[in-house]
């Protein structure tokens, strides 16, 4: 067990650069880079921020912040801000670096999408961190959505997004379909 007031939730902190690919039945398949930042804040929270930017034209694609935390109970609560009208609130219990969160609350404002369900996983390997999202929309059942490998990023070493190649969306969906599920809280 760790001395900061973040826990093992301590292992998330830093950067985090790398690829990923998006499909839905409703959208063509695509690939994105990705950045994630948790910054440590010395009290039992990280600052989540995370943005995308098209893996071929390098134009913005999707951004969102708020905080990883550590509740008094143990358990992680992840709580995100979209700017396309979405408030997210989930729980989870980090077991063997894995974080596969419950929704608590999803909050949608009058004219967003009509996003019924969201589902979020993050599992830390040493210096890889994954990441899959799940999503209902409109009529579409919750159905796989987003998936990205990051590599962690030192504080020296100025990774660049743009400049690294980008894993095609099929390389990175046959990636995750070999990877084992996250375990389930129940």
């Amino acid at each position: 067990m760790s001395d900061s007031p973040l826990g093992e939730l301590a292992a998330f902190a830093g950067r985090w650069a790398g690829s990923g690919a998006g499909h839905y039945p409703t959208i063509e398949s695509f690939a994105y880079r990705e950045e994630i930042e948790f910054t440590p804040s010395g009290k039992p929270f990280l600052s989540y921020r995370s943005r995308t930017w098209n893996g071929i034209t390098g134009q913005p694609m999707h951004t969102e912040c708020g905080y990883l935390r550590r509740t008094v109970s143990g358990q992680a609560e992840l709580l995100v801000s979209q700017p396309i009208g979405l408030n997210e609130i989930y729980r989870a219990t980090l077991s063997r670096g894995a974080l596969d969160f419950v929704t608590h609350t999803l909050a949608v404002s009058p004219e967003a999408k009509p996003v019924k369900q969201i589902r979020r996983a993050f599992v830390l390997i040493e210096d890889v961190l994954t990441y899959d999202m799940w999503m209902a929309h409109a009529d579409t059942p919750l159905t796989h959505h987003l998936h990205a490998e990051l590599q962690r990023v030192s504080e020296s070493g100025l990774i660049e997004v743009h400049d690294r190649p980008v894993d095609s969306a099929e390389d990175l969906s046959r990636r995750r379909d070999r990877r084992q599920d996250v375990p389930r809280e129940k």
